[in-house]
C-alpha cells in the first residue's frame, strides 16, 4: 500500500532535514471529557473525531495486551487484512466470513465504527481473480458480485468502504491493475455505482499514499473523481494514507494536501498514519533527538487535519498500536519504531505529545 517511491525520494532529501521543524451504519461520537490532563485517560476521549487504527488479528486474538489496548484508546477500526479480498472471497464461490464477522460483532459490542479495507486493489487478491477468464462482460459480472456480495454481508456493520485503493501512479496516470486492464478507467465509476446499490447509506472512499506530498498523483485523483461528480457519480471521501517519515514531508506539504481535498468538498481520512524514523534502512539509535522529530511529524499532521472544517474530519486512523506488530518491519525487513507504544507496550513519549495535540 505503500510510499515505496517516497524512500528515492527521502534518499535524496535527507541530508537537509536534519533539525526539528433504514438500516444505520454506526457513528460514533467521542464523549465530551477533556481527558489532556489524566495520563490514564483513552487517547480517543481526547479528540474531537474518531481515532483509529489498524487491527492485526491475530495480535488481538492471541496477545492480551494488545487487545486491552485496542479497547482503550481507539473508536474506530480498519481490519489490516481480513477484509482485503484475497482474504475474504478466496475462491469464485467461496466467502469466508468468519474473521471479519467477529471483528464486526466485537466493534458492535463496544460502539466503535468499523471502516472496511479494502474492496478492490491490485494487490492481495485471491489467484481465482488474477487469473480469471472471460471478456469485458464477464470481468464486469464477476466485479459486481464481488462488490456487492461483502456490501450486502455488511451492511448496517461497515461505516465506510475503501470502495479502491491505490488506482493510480506517481505521475498521475492510471495504474494497470487487473481491473484497469480488463474494464479499463470505467471500473472506478462501476465499483462506486454497484456498491451504493448494495448499500445506498454506506460511505465509500478512494484511499491513497504519497498525496501527502505528491501534487501530480493528488491532482490526477482529484481530477478524476470530479468529473464523476459532474456524471452523479459520487464518492464520499478521501483516504490520505500518510505513511510519512520523521523529516518529510514538510508541514506546508501537508497543509496544502489537506486543504486541496477539503476545498473539493470530500471527508477527509487519516487513513494509514505513521511515522517512519529509518526509511533508509540502516543501523539507527531511536535518540531523544529522532524522538522529537517524530513527535513534531505527528503533531503536524494532526494540527492541519484539525483545521479542515469539523464536517469533513472522518477520522484519523493509525497504522497499527504498537512497534512490536508495525507492517514496516516485515515489509521492509527494517528496524523502525512508528507507532505510539514500544514493543513492551509501553506509552512512548510520543503518545503524549499525540493526546495533546489532539486537545487543542
Amino acid at each position: 500500500m505503500k510510499n515505496i517511491t517516497l524512500l528515492i525520494l527521502f534518499s535524496g532529501i535527507i541530508g537537509l532535514c536534519g533539525c526539528p521543524s433504514n438500516e444505520e451504519n454506526p457513528i460514533v461520537t467521542p464523549p465530551p471529557i477533556d481527558s489532556c490532563n489524566n495520563a490514564n485517560e483513552n487517547l480517543y476521549y481526547a479528540s474531537r473525531f474518531p481515532i483509529g487504527t489498524a487491527v492485526n488479528y491475530d495480535a488481538w486474538k492471541s496477545d492480551p495486551e494488545y487487545a486491552q489496548l485496542l479497547s482503550k484508546h481507539f473508536n474506530s477500526v480498519t481490519a489490516e487484512n481480513i477484509m482485503k479480498p484475497a482474504y475474504l472471497h478466496p475462491d469464485e464461490n467461496i466467502y469466508r466470513w468468519e474473521l471479519a464477522d467477529e471483528l464486526a460483532e466485537y466493534c458492535k459490542n463496544k460502539s466503535i465504527r468499523l471502516h472496511g479495507h479494502t474492496l478492490l486493489w491490485h494487490n492481495q487478491l485471491p489467484s481465482w481473480m488474477q487469473f480469471f477468464q472471460g471478456d469485458e462482460a464477464a470481468w464486469d459480472a464477476m466485479m459486481k458480485n464481488h462488490i456487492q456480495t461483502i456490501v450486502r454481508h455488511f451492511k448496517g456493520k461497515v461505516a465506510a468502504w475503501d470502495i479502491v485503493n491505490e488506482a493510480f501512479e506517481e505521475d498521475g496516470s492510471f495504474r494497470r491493475s487487473v481491473w484497469y486492464v480488463q474494464l479499463g478507467e470505467s471500473y472506478i465509476e462501476k465499483a462506486i455505482r454497484y456498491a451504493k446499490e448494495a448499500d445506498p447509506n454506506v460511505l465509500l472512499f478512494y484511499n491513497d499514499y504519497n498525496l501527502e506530498f505528491n501534487a501530480l498523483k493528488r491532482s490526477a485523483v482529484l481530477a478524476h473523481f470530479g468529473k464523476l461528480r459532474a456524471k452523479g457519480i459520487t464518492i464520499d471521501g478521501i483516504g490520505v494514507q500518510m505513511h510519512i517519515f520523521h523529516v518529510y514531508p514538510s508541514p506546508l506539504m501537508i497543509r496544502e494536501c489537506l486543504n486541496e481535498i477539503a476545498k473539493e468538498n470530500y471527508k477527509i481520512h487519516i487513513s494509514e498514519m505513521d511515522v517512519s524514523v529509518n526509511p533508509l534502512s540502516v543501523d539507527i539509535e531511536y535518540t531523544d533527538s529522532v524522538q522529537t522529530l517524530q513527535m513534531q511529524q505527528y503533531e503536524t499532521v494532526l494540527n492541519a487535519y484539525e483545521q479542515i472544517p469539523a464536517e469533513l474530519q472522518y477520522g484519523c486512523t493509525f497504522w497499527g498500536i504498537t512497534d512490536k506488530y508495525t507492517w514496516i518491519r516485515s515489509s521492509f525487513l527494517r528496524e523502525d519504531y512508528p507507532l505510539l507504544f514500544d514493543d513492551n507496550y509501553k506509552k512512548k513519549k510520543l503518545f503524549n505529545a499525540v493526546k495533546f495535540a489532539l486537545c487543542k
